[in-house]
């Protein structure tokens, strides 16, 4: 049964990351620690590992299709490092309800963002200022929380720079990738703790699933699945608070 449920979960997150082009952190990191009773520090380590791996599944496709904006990736990456690895160094020295409640906090804020929709007009170049601030962002909550922050990426890139949402998945797919991977080696004092047949699983399912959706992308209603996304993560984030401060 644990197994089945690995795979189960592994063929969500490869789901979600597939057609969205975000959230699979945001799935592994409340699965691992009630399903599988992770603790927070591992959960969100063993997440960056699994999230990686499907990031880069179903990144294959959208390169094929010119759907990513390297440079730009590669810039919010490199900008992100201090915050990304900063974050990654003093993760596991902080309480386990601090990381649960920011994480759930980071849920309603990604959610909330999902819900906007474009201005419209053509594709803009962004701003100095706002490329600094989306990459300090997102290098932090990857760091601390062991999201790749993709969530933040794609309502920017489509709301106020006008990218279309299959480049804008794909962008953030490549972002994802560069983060968890940078993240995942500042988590190595975690690595010896962690039981790894589970994440490994769960990867593997993962990366099958996001492959075959990142190339239905195209298929799919890019408005309905991020409110239908929107709708899921203000249901764990109210789980995991509940969690946290009530049952705990």
């Amino acid at each position: 049964m644990e197994i089945l449920g690995a795979l189960i979960a592994g063929g969500f997150i490869g789901a979600v990351l597939g057609f969205i082009g975000a959230g699979g952190a945001m799935l592994s990191v409340p699965i691992l620690i009630y399903g599988f009773n992770f603790s927070p520090a591992h959960a969100t380590t063993a997440a960056l590992a699994i999230v990686f791996s499907a990031a880069v599944s179903g990144l294959i496709s959208k390169f094929r299709s010119k759907d990513v904006l390297i440079k730009e990736a590669l810039v919010i990456w490199s900008l992100g490092l201090v915050t990304n690895l900063g974050g990654s160094w003093v993760a596991h020295r902080l309480p386990n309800s601090f990381i649960t409640t920011g994480f759930a906090l980071v849920l309603i804020a990604a959610a909330t963002s999902m819900l906007f929709k474009p201005i419209g007009g053509g594709e803009k170049k962004i701003p100095a200022i706002a490329l600094i601030t989306m990459s300090l962002t997102i290098g932090l909550i990857t760091g601390l929380f062991g999201i790749g922050g993709g969530f933040l990426a794609i309502p920017v890139l489509i709301l106020f720079f006008n990218n279309t949402p299959n480049k804008a998945a794909g962008t953030s797919l490549f972002i994802i990738a560069l983060n968890t991977l940078t993240a995942f080696f500042g988590h190595y004092a975690l690595w010896s703790e962690i039981s790894w047949h589970l994440p490994i699983l769960i990867s593997l399912s993962a990366v099958v699933v996001a492959a075959l959706a990142s190339r239905m992308g195209q298929l799919s209603n890019p408005l309905l699945m991020r409110q239908s996304f929107a709708g899921l993560l203000y249901a764990i984030s109210l789980f995991t608070i509940v969690q946290t401060w009530v049952i705990a």
